[in-house]
């Protein structure tokens, strides 16, 4: 079920799943951003004006969702930033504009990524994390902005140790001083305002940036310490976020064979799996 922050909403509805695609097909696309801009798009909206939809099935004032789905995909075509968050105010303000019975909205957007092949006419899917962004708005503005990268896999051959943990009859798992550590990481944040959101999608990349160097540069003891190392670090490098939330899965590989930390086969652990959280703010 969706949770809608904007004040209490009795009832909400719209269209998801809506996938589209904008391509920059004239090498006139900013280098630092990438030609193909893909979002799989929700849209969920609430007004007094369809709740005769939900009391009567009178439908008088109700907008169709296939009609959602036709406006996201035609008003995309005059969006020119490159920011997920900067493309769900664009939509969002386009069609608070066209139906004013609309009261608020809320929209949401994950991104479909894509990289460069040498030459710049190519692309393949990248990934597998994906940024995604969520704001709500009314005819007056935006009122609620968050971002986040969901979907991250990082593995690390050295350099993870797990050890000193409390032993007692239930404990099978061994001292790793240094084992093979394979995660997974989500994480969403909060802005100090709400321009800041806005970046065009800066500050998703600066994060990503982090998040990938810390764990790349970072000794740890535990998935505990790496998310804490990668919140302090986006503080200390972002100022506009507020708050951070994590969320990581320990799907380290179960062994087969090691050799010592030199060489080893490795399968896919099976269930069930750590999780870890944690919340940082400002």
């Amino acid at each position: 079920m969706e949770r809608l922050v904007s004040g209490a909403q009795d009832h909400y509805y719209g269209k998801a799943d809506v996938t589209v695609y904008r391509l920059i097909r004239d090498n006139s696309c900013p280098v630092d951003q990438c030609p193909v801009f893909g979002a799989n798009v929700k849209m969920l909206t609430w007004g007094g004006a369809f709740w005769p939809t939900y009391l009567r099935g009178d439908n008088t004032g109700l907008i169709a969702t296939d009609s959602m789905k036709n406006f996201i995909h035609r008003e995309t075509f005059s969006f020119t930033g490159f920011g997920l968050e900067n493309y769900c105010r664009y939509i969002g303000k386009k069609f608070l504009d066209t139906y004013p019975q609309v009261e608020g909205l809320q929209m949401s957007a994950v991104q479909l990524p894509y990289t460069g092949l040498e030459g710049g006419v190519a692309f393949v899917p990248a990934g597998p994390d994906q940024a995604y962004a969520r704001i709500e708005m009314t005819p007056q503005g935006v009122t609620h902005a968050v971002s986040g990268i969901e979907g991250f896999k990082l593995l690390r051959l050295r350099g993870s140790a797990f050890q000193g943990f409390v032993r007692d009859g239930h404990t099978t798992l061994p001292d790793r001083p240094s084992r093979v550590l394979h995660m997974w990481l989500d994480l969403e944040w909060s802005y100090a305002t709400l321009d800041a959101a806005f970046s065009d999608g800066a500050i998703t990349a600066r994060v990503r940036a982090i998040v990938m160097d810390v764990f790349k540069s970072f000794e740890s003891a535990s998935i505990q310490q790496i998310i804490h190392k990668m919140g302090t670090k986006i503080f200390a490098d972002i100022a506009e976020i507020s708050e951070l939330r994590f969320e990581a899965n320990n799907r380290t590989w179960d062994v087969i064979q090691e050799r010592a930390e030199e060489w080893g086969v490795y399968v896919e652990p099976a269930a069930p799996f750590g999780v870890l959280g944690l919340t940082l703010t400002r």
